[in-house]
């Protein structure tokens, strides 16, 4: 990373794990006002300590100045991030932990960022914000957050199970046509699309080429330059198919999108895999399998 910027990633506690897929803790010294891209994903919390307005746009769609804490819901489109130094704590929300925290349809979320206590109790935010901003070592920060997020997912949900086979499904290759995950969950098609909209935020279809989408543009970063196109899912036709992705996700063609300000994304990228297992968070498919943390 560039001097006085940097980005931690740390696991859950293991009981959370199926909720909660990581903390992300990024630190920007400077206080002159910066952008930064990221991919779609599933739901995340946004907690930012010594910070100055954060906004956010999601293509057409502009918010902020934003709360200190808020709920990013799930996204199938890159948005940017303007900030202003400080340090921003992002919580990564799997499918199952929406289920079970939010119980609202994760539908009414995608593309949208709310203050977090519009879906949770005010109280449990001020005293995240408190403790937060009690600490003075940013190891300190995921044990906070295993204790005080805990309670949040103790409800079950009756499809628990379906949401973890479709989670898996979303990072095997090939894996494009609700028929062909009907018939893998062995589950009418009409069930799997009421789960997608309501857990994952979005229709099957949608979300299985968020999916392949992000597979495949991992492994093109992964092959670094040249840039080359082997390593696309098996699924896409030819390069201009990938490509036509690329247009509905990123907004513009792979190259040109790492053009842009990304510094924190591709220290994301890094520090996740080594962290977690999964570069990206929406191709997190389940608990973590490193038990350690890594700064980059």
């Amino acid at each position: 990373m560039p001097p006085g910027k940097a980005i931690r990633y740390d696991l859950p506690t293991g009981s959370l794990r199926d909720d909660v897929s990581g903390y992300a803790i990024y630190t920007d010294t400077s206080r002159i006002p910066a952008t930064n891209w990221f991919l779609p994903a599933p739901a995340m919390i946004c907690i930012v300590a010594d910070a100055g307005p954060v906004s956010i746009d999601i293509r057409k769609g502009a918010f902020g100045p934003l709360s200190r804490a808020s709920l990013y819901g799930p996204t199938s489109c890159a948005y940017r991030a303007t900030t202003t130094g400080g340090v921003q704590v992002g919580i990564g929300i799997t499918p199952l932990g929406w289920a079970r925290m939010i119980g609202a349809p994760a539908s009414a979320h995608h593309n949208r960022v709310v203050p977090l206590a519009a879906v949770t109790e005010t109280a449990l935010v001020a005293d995240i914000l408190d403790r937060l901003d009690a600490l003075d070592d940013e190891a300190g920060i995921a044990p906070l957050m295993d204790a005080l997020l805990a309670p949040l997912f103790a409800r079950e949900h009756p499809y628990e199970a379906t949401i973890r086979h479709l989670s898996a499904l979303l990072v095997t290759d090939g894996v494009i046509e609700i028929a062909d995950v009907a018939a893998r969950l062995d589950l009418p098609q009409p069930l799997i699309r009421r789960i997608s909209t309501q857990v994952f935020g979005m229709p099957p279809k949608l979300l299985l080429r968020r999916a392949r989408f992000l597979r495949s543009f991992v492994a093109l970063l992964k092959a670094g330059e040249p840039m080359t196109y082997d390593g696309i899912d098996s699924s896409y036709y030819d390069l201009s198919h990938f490509l036509r992705d690329a247009e509905t996700f990123l907004g513009t063609t792979p190259r040109r999108f790492m053009a842009q300000e990304t510094t924190f994304l591709r220290a994301s990228l890094r520090a996740r895999a080594a962290t977690i297992g999964a570069p990206v968070h929406a191709l997190h498919a389940g608990a973590g399998d490193l038990l350690q943390s890594n700064r980059a």
